[in-house]
């Protein structure tokens, strides 16, 4: 399978008043189309400012970033990204804001909209599609975000610590109903998160990032073994401590 997203000698430099400062370091790795991948480091390494440089929202100070094996400089069309907050407009229904970005971008048609009918039905929330974002659940507001995001067909999703504003309970089952969206659509994505076991859950792989300057420390490969992967499944497996102990300590939590 070839790669989708190539990232290579990625680096952010800030200045200073006392010089210059070195966030990231020649980050490199790649991602297959379909994958998801887990990215994780210590708190303040540069998780959300590597996730920004790739989605366009932050320039780099060197290195490239290819999707599809084409340059990317800037914000492209290929990359959809989810924040913490869903960021729903409260004042339009659920159908308008799950078009809110093909209007952005311009497209909205009889075809875009016939595509987000179909999402929309597929996962459950067209007979909410006339309610206000404030009649539904935490957990249903973040599917209707990811709907939302996937309406305008990206090709690359990002997700920066997309469940850490919600409850521990609804964050589980969210977590599940998103990651089954996404292999359902063959969604390649990266998410941000300082949760290990949520990293492990969902991932194929997962990128562990050094303290500053931030470079790769390793990238392990995650497998269950399961027919059927599922992130609620995921936790009980007896390989799940395995690879939450591995990574734990990479992380350096002690010091």
């Amino acid at each position: 399978m070839e790669d989708i997203l190539t990232i290579q000698k990625v680096t952010k430099t800030y200045q200073a008043k006392n010089g210059e400062l070195e966030a990231i370091r020649d980050v490199s790795f790649s991602v297959k189309k379909g994958e998801f991948i887990s990215i994780i480091g210590p708190s303040g390494c540069g998780k959300s400012t590597l996730l920004s440089i790739i989605a366009g929202l932050e320039e780099k100070t060197a290195g490239d970033i290819w999707i599809e094996e084409e340059p990317i400089q800037g914000i492209s069309e290929k990359i959809g990204y989810m924040l913490q907050k869903d960021s729903l407009l409260e004042w339009r229904t659920i159908y308008d804001n799950v078009l809110f970005g093909l209007e952005i971008r311009g497209k909205k048609n009889k075809k875009s909209k016939a595509y987000v009918d179909t999402l929309l039905k597929k996962y459950h929330l067209y007979e909410f599609k006339d309610k206000l974002p404030s009649q539904l659940s935490g957990g249903m507001r973040q599917r209707v975000a990811l709907i939302r995001t996937l309406a305008v067909k990206p090709k690359i999703l990002l997700l920066d610590e997309a469940f850490s504003a919600l409850d521990y309970q609804t964050r589980l089952m969210v977590t599940k109903d998103v990651y089954d969206i996404l292999k359902n659509e063959n969604m390649t994505t990266l998410m941000v998160t300082h949760d290990i076991s949520e990293a492990i859950s969902m991932a194929d792989k997962v990128v562990v990032l050094s303290n500053r300057p931030t470079t790769v420390k390793k990238i392990y490969d995650i497998d269950f073994e399961m027919e059927k992967r599922d992130p609620l499944n995921c936790r009980k497996s007896h390989k799940f401590s395995q690879y939450f102990d591995c990574l734990w300590k990479e992380l350096d939590v002690h010091g």
